[in-house]
C-alpha cells in the first residue's frame, strides 16, 4: 500500500530532522533520474538510495511491509538468474515426472484425441495444448521453468494445495460465488485432465520462461498456438483473502470472490507454483497495453471445485510474449506503470 503522506518512504522509516527531511524529500530514482510520484519512490533500506516502485524489475505493487534492499545491496542478485542445468535426470526429478511403459502409445492415442478436439473447436470448446515433438526441446522448455521456480525459490506444482492454517479445501466452493460461477463442461474437463496426464509425462505447453532486464520473469510461446488452447492452470497454496489482504506477493488470483468476503478465496504461488505465475499483464491503461493481451483468466466450477485458468484468446505465433489482464475480474491491481 502507498504511503499516506508526501515523503518518500522507507520500509522502516525512522523520525527524521528538519535537515534530513530535505534531504530525503531532495532523493530521486536511481533509474529515472525523476523524484515525482513520491508516493511510489521507495529508498533502500541500506544505501538509501531512490527507486520508483514501477522502475523495478520486476515492477513492486506496494511498499514492502518489511525491510526492503535495492538490486545492488541485495545478496540476491537481480542480474540473469543461474540456469537450471539441462539434464534430463535432473529435470525428471525437479518436475516429479512419470515414467509409464505405455508413454509411446500415449502418445498415439493422444494424436488422436486431439483431433477430435480440434473439431469441436467450431462449438468453442476448449483445447489442450500441444507440446513439442523434439523431446530435447521439451527438456529446454521444463529447464527455463525450473530456472525460473528455482531463482524465487519456489517448487513446481500443478495443482492447488490446501496446507494447515490456510483455507481447507471444503472452502472451496463455487456455489459461493457472489455473481455465479461458469460450470465447465464435461468435453472441457476431458481437455483440461488431458493437459494434466500430459504434464505428468514430462510433456509440457510448448512455453519458454526468459528473463527481460525491464519485465523480469516472463513467458513466450515456443510454437504456434491456436485460439481457445488451454495455456495452464493457475495453481499455488489456497487461502481466505482476509489473511492476505496486507501480503507483499505480487501474484496472488483471486480463487472465489464471496458475497461474504471473509469466505473469499485467493491463490498464492509463491512457494509452490507453475508457468502460470510468470505470464504477466497487460498495461490495461494503454490501447497498447490491450493489444498485446493473447491470454484470458477464466475461473470455472470443475466438478464442484473452483479453479482458474489462463486459456488463448487468439492465435498466438511463436516467439510471441505472452499477456493477460490482471484486472480482468474485481481486482485493482495498479498496471498503469507496465511495459
Amino acid at each position: 500500500m502507498a504511503p499516506k503522506n508526501h515523503l518518500r518512504r522507507r520500509t522502516q522509516a525512522p523520525s527524521f530532522s528538519g535537515n534530513e527531511e530535505a534531504r530525503i524529500n531532495a532523493i530521486t530514482c536511481v533509474r529515472c533520474g525523476s523524484g515525482e510520484s513520491p508516493a511510489e519512490l521507495l529508498l533502500c533500506d541500506n544505501c538509501d538510495h531512490g527507486f520508483h516502485l514501477f522502475c523495478l524489475s520486476p515492477i513492486l505493487p506496494r511498499v514492502p511491509k518489511s525491510s526492503w534492499f535495492c538490486p545492488s545491496c541485495s545478496s540476491s542478485p537481480s542480474k540473469t538468474p543461474k540456469q537450471f542445468p539441462l539434464i534430463q535426470t535432473k529435470i525428471v526429478d525437479f518436475f516429479k515426472i512419470q515414467r509409464s511403459s505405455e508413454e509411446n502409445l500415449g502418445c498415439k492415442k493422444r494424436k488422436k484425441k486431439l483431433g477430435g478436439l480440434v473439431m469441436a473447436k467450431k462449438k468453442r470448446r476448449l483445447l489442450p495444448f500441444n507440446p513439442s515433438e523434439d523431446q530435447e526441446r521439451r527438456l529446454e522448455q521444463m529447464a527455463s521453468l525450473a530456472t525460473a521456480l528455482t531463482a524465487t525459490s519456489s517448487v513446481f506444482s500443478d495443482d492447488l494445495t490446501y496446507c494447515p492454517g490456510m483455507a481447507p479445501r471444503s472452502a472451496n466452493r463455487p456455489s459461493l460465488e457472489r455473481e455465479g460461477m461458469q460450470v465447465m463442461s464435461k468435453e472441457d474437463i476431458e481437455a483440461l485432465n488431458a493437459c494434466k496426464k500430459m504434464m505428468e509425462r514430462g510433456e509440457c505447453p510448448p512455453l519458454l520462461v526468459v528473463f527481460d532486464s525491464r519485465e523480469g520473469f516472463t513467458v513466450e510461446a515456443d510454437r504456434f498456438i491456436k485460439d481457445l488452447t488451454i495455456i495452464t492452470e493457475y495453481v499455488g497454496d489456497v487461502d481466505y483473502l482476509k489473511n492476505r489482504e496486507q501480503d507483499d506477493g505480487d501474484s496472488m488470483m483471486t480463487l472465489l470472490s464471496a458475497r461474504d468476503s471473509s469466505k473469499s478465496l485467493v491463490i498464492c504461488p509463491d512457494k509452490r507454483s507453475n508457468i502460470a505465475r510468470f505470464i504477466n499483464g497487460i498495461n490495461n491503461h494503454s490501447l497498447d497495453g490491450k493489444k498485446k493481451q493473447n491470454v484470458k483468466c477464466v475461473r470455472f466450477d470443475v466438478d464442484g471445485e473452483c479453479r482458474v485458468l489462463l486459456i488463448a484468446s487468439r492465435d498466438i505465433r511463436k516467439g510471441e510474449r505472452l499477456y493477460y489482464d490482471y484486472n480482468g475480474y474485481e481486482q485493482e491491481y495498479p498496471t498503469h506503470h507496465f511495459v
